[in-house]
This record gives structure tokens, sequence and C-alpha cells, in this order.
């Protein structure tokens, strides 16, 4: 479960042709996408929990939460926490060359990465990924369903579109660890990604099967990980 550039947030709710629905776009055409690599079993995790619900209220971001496993032996056992989760940070980790993998820790367009609650040098690491170029993205809702489209981009570029389907926000009574006694809020957490296309450098559409979660991405990443290539996104609204 890898990621690829192009992100599209889905409020979603469980009607598998999404009859009468819309879309309302909820991003910019290309926004940076962050990954916060998070767990209710770590101390120094709300901090960075609660910036990135901020960061999920700008059109140009998309702020993804992905919760690991590997806290859960200290006494409490996150909710949303998955080997699939912890083993993508270890993919990254491998990427991007670092003796250790660690908590929370974000990663931007697939390429940086800081400690998340370090909101400088975040904010310096989003404004720089903003600068390069992305592959354009168009969500599209017509006659023929739900649809993504992926525009070309230099030849020999490939990579995987994903759909991420995530909880936009929930709050957590943490009864034992290390935020015992603590209310958690957190924003925007995986709960699932799959594949769901190639994309080679030429110019796409790809239908969007139905889903039933709160809200979706879908991210264009070189793979198996790597840039993040493009982004868009969109909530569903029942009419």
């Amino acid at each position: 479960m890898a990621g690829a550039a192009l992100a599209a947030l889905l409020s979603l709710v469980a009607v598998p042709e999404r009859a009468g629905a819309a879309m309302e776009l909820v991003t910019d055409p290309s926004p940076v996408v962050v990954e916060l690599f998070t767990s209710q079993g770590c101390s120094s995790c709300p901090p960075a929990d609660a910036y990135l619900g901020e960061l999920a209220q700008r059109r140009d971001v998309l702020a993804l939460a992905f919760h690991v496993d590997y806290w859960n032996y200290i006494g409490w056992e996150d909710p949303f926490s998955s080997p699939e989760a912890t083993e993508r940070q270890r993919a990254y980790g491998s990427l991007l060359d670092l003796r250790a993998i660690y908590t929370p820790q974000m990663v931007i367009d697939g390429t940086t990465h800081e400690v998340g609650s370090d909101r400088g040098a975040v904010a310096s690491a989003i404004k720089n990924a903003a600068r390069e170029p992305k592959v354009p993205v168009t969500l599209l809702n017509d006659e023929t369903g739900f649809r993504v489209r992926i525009g070309a981009g230099e030849p020999g570029m490939r990579a995987r579109v994903w759909l991420i389907e995530y909880e936009p926000e929930a709050a957590t009574e943490v009864k034992r660890g290390e935020n015992a006694g603590k209310r958690l809020v957190e924003y925007n957490i995986v709960q699932s990604w799959r594949a769901i296309g190639e994309w080679d450098g030429t110019a796409i559409e790809i239908a969007l099967p139905p889903g039933n979660a709160g809200a979706c991405a879908v991210i264009v990443q070189a793979d198996p990980i790597g840039p993040i290539y493009g982004a868009a996104a969109f909530r569903m609204e029942m009419q």
C-alpha cells in the first residue's frame, strides 16, 4: 500500500452508485500532500496531531494521518493503527535513508520529512514543495459517473494511483499508556488504501470505485514509493 501524488478528499455516504451526489472541491488543483505518522501511544504526538488538523483546513495542502502500530505494546492499542501504516513509514525510511523511523513524523510530497510538531520546519518544507511543478488532476462527475483525470507529465514518468479512505475527525478517550487520561482529537485518519490504476506519463481517466468511508483521497505517486506528482480533493454531498 504505497502512495502516488494525487490526493482527492471525498466525504461520502455508503451509497454504491452515489446517486444524487454532487462533488464539492475542497483543495486547490495541486495541493502539497503531507503525511503524518503518529500514534495515540506516543506522548509527543498530540501537538503534531493538532497541527495536522490546522493543515487540513488549508486548500493548498492535503493532510493525511497514518497511525502506526509499534507503540501499541506500552499499554494502549491505538484503534486506528495498522501494520500497513508502519510498513509505509518504513518504506519512506528506506527511501529517505533514515537510520530509524519515529513519531511524530511528517513526510511532505513523498520527498522530505520533518518532526511533525516542528511547525517552522514543516511550513518551510510545504513552501518549498509548492514550488515544484505538478501534474494536473481533475475530478469529474457526469452521466458516466465519478472519474479522476490525470494530465500528461514528462516522458518516462511512472506512478501508481491510489484511493485512500479516511475519517475527517475523531475523538478518543485514552485509558492507558503515555497519553492516559487525555481526550485526543485527531484528523484525516487513514483507514485503508488501494491501487486503482497506473500512470505512465500520458493523460488518462480512471473511474472512482464506490466507497463507504467518511472521506477519500486519490494520490498519484512514484511506484513503489517516492515523489507525489499531483493531487486533488473533494467531498461528496448527497442531494
